[in-house]
């Protein structure tokens, strides 16, 4: 992601929210792409002050129900897988970074819509320390079972990072949810094409957020990398793109999206997070990554 941070500078175009209101600015609908695999990393804090984070991937390459579930220690970007089936319901016990964790898991209810991650009927539970460290899902009877057996020693966690893999056509839709207080929002990119003359042509990057046109990259071709400022929600959220691979070797090139919050105004962002974690602190903020291929034409 260095060659995107690299574009990022103090006078990025920013979208306010007025803009993203104006009616003439909405986006139609499309055919989106479809979603292989979707990865979202948590922060968890249990009573002890410890702090991992885990890491949950759902895949439909072969099939739904599929998912893994990796653990790393704070700051630390070395994941350790602890789980991969594509059993059902289940569970298992490992220790690992010093700790025990247990894992719980039911899919075998689970309902979804066009993408490898369930939306309800399962549940997805992670132990540590005989704490509950982080749950997914629908609970039922879990909550119970949760307050009779584990005296409701339940710790803090955030969804701190959710990267989502396309395939397909040129247009990618997703839902986001930026802040805690925020509201889930409907995110659509698409890049297509504008006619000039009988031959030539040039591709366009529409990126919209709940059908409300926010960026329009114009001659992509020469802006296959960049990044504008979006105010959204209270909150200044940095979108960065890079199509170069895409747009210039379709067969097996990614586009790459990322729309990533931040607390103030510095436009030092990148520079701010390598010290952040040179000092051991901790990051603020939630980041979505879209990466993208598509079959060539």
């Amino acid at each position: 992601m260095r060659n995107i941070a690299s574009c990022y500078n103090e006078h990025a175009i920013k979208v306010t929210d007025s803009y993203c209101s104006n009616p003439s600015n909405q986006v139609q609908y499309h055919i989106p792409s479809v979603q292989n695999v979707v990865t979202c990393i948590y922060k968890v804090k249990i009573s002890t002050e410890k702090q991992f984070l885990i890491k949950i991937t759902w895949c439909s390459l072969l099939q739904q129900g599929l998912f893994s579930i990796s653990i790393s220690d704070k700051f630390i970007k070395n994941f350790k897988k602890i789980l991969s089936t594509d059993k059902l319901k289940g569970s298992k016990v490992t220790e690992s970074l010093n700790s025990r964790f247990n894992i719980f898991w039911d899919l075998s209810s689970a309902t979804y819509e066009v993408g490898p991650e369930p939306i309800n009927g399962y549940f997805v539970k992670v132990l540590v320390n005989s704490e509950v460290g982080l749950i997914l899902g629908d609970m039922g009877q879990e909550i119970e079972l949760k307050k009779s057996v584990l005296d409701d020693k339940i710790s803090r966690f955030t969804l701190v990072s959710r990267s989502e893999h396309f395939s397909g056509s040129s247009v990618f839709t997703t839902k986001a949810k930026f802040c805690d207080t925020g509201k889930c929002h409907d995110i659509l990119i698409k890049c297509s094409t504008e006619e000039k003359g009988f031959k030539n042509s040039s591709a366009i990057l529409f990126v919209s957020i709940d059908r409300k046109s926010v960026i329009e990259v114009k001659r992509l071709q020469w802006n296959f990398r960049g990044n504008q400022t979006i105010f959204l929600d209270g909150l200044v959220v940095d979108m960065m793109w890079d199509v170069h691979d895409w747009l210039f070797n379709p067969k097996n090139g990614c586009a790459i999206f990322m729309f990533r919050t931040r607390s103030g105004l510095d436009s030092r962002l990148w520079l701010e997070e390598k010290n952040l974690e040179q000092k051991g602190e901790e990051k603020v903020g939630f980041s979505l990554v879209i990466c993208a291929s598509k079959n060539p034409d």
